[in-house]
């Protein structure tokens, strides 16, 4: 069971990996847009001192055909290194370049996943990662935890060493029945992962602990 954080905030980054068993960081050009770094690649280097090389860190081609989207992810892993993911939408051309990619034994992301044919497509192309979009999913009708149930069945029966990392929240309940219906990884803002400790009755336990305790002991 894997915690990632969806956000390039250095100081939002440092307080999560400091607070939250936190394994990665994922992007995309709109989590980029929220913080517009100057020096994109200074950035994502400054990203990688805070987390160090035992967490993922999962970076976004913006390209759209295969060639171009192959050539981002080379001049990706030269500027900051080897260990990033490389984040690949599943279209058709996104398909032939994460096969082309996982010829070069680099790791991928495969993101922007919609529908289970195309999550299959990306499990036989060699991902790394499956990203399905949870929330965004359901919104379209569509139930995006009989995609993830499905999924990590044709993972465990067919043997495949790839990971469902379920996106797209728009609370907490959506996460957790992501991880009960089979993905290994979710990828969310860091205050939707806050939202968990935002319970009142977590806050009167431990006042109620430490009025008995003071109580007795002063």
């Amino acid at each position: 069971m894997e915690f990632i954080i969806d956000t390039v905030d250095l100081e939002e980054i440092k307080e999560a990996v400091a607070y939250m068993p936190i394994v990665g960081v994922t992007s995309n050009p709109s989590i980029v847009k929220k913080t517009s770094p100057e020096d994109f690649f200074a950035h994502m280097r400054a990203i990688r001192d805070i987390i160090g090389k035992d967490r993922s860190l999962h970076i976004q081609v913006i390209s759209k055909d295969c060639q171009s989207m192959v050539k981002e992810a080379h001049r990706i892993l030269e500027e900051i290194d080897r260990q990033v993911y490389i984040k690949v939408p599943v279209s058709y051309e996104g398909i032939k370049a994460i096969k082309m990619l996982k010829e070069e034994n680099i790791h991928v992301t495969a993101t922007a996943v919609y529908d289970l044919m195309q999550a299959y497509m990306a499990l036989a192309a060699g991902a790394d990662y499956i990203a399905p979009y949870v929330n965004r999913i359901g919104n379209l009708g569509a139930d995006p935890m009989e995609l993830i149930n499905e999924l990590s069945n044709r993972i465990v029966m067919d043997g495949y060493d790839t990971k469902i990392v379920a996106a797209s929240f728009k609370g907490v309940q959506q996460i957790r029945e992501a991880f009960n219906y089979g993905a290994q990884s979710i990828t969310a803002p860091v205050e939707i992962l806050k939202q968990i400790f935002k319970n009142p009755s977590i806050e009167k336990a431990v006042d109620d602990f430490n009025a008995d305790w003071y109580s007795m002991y002063g």
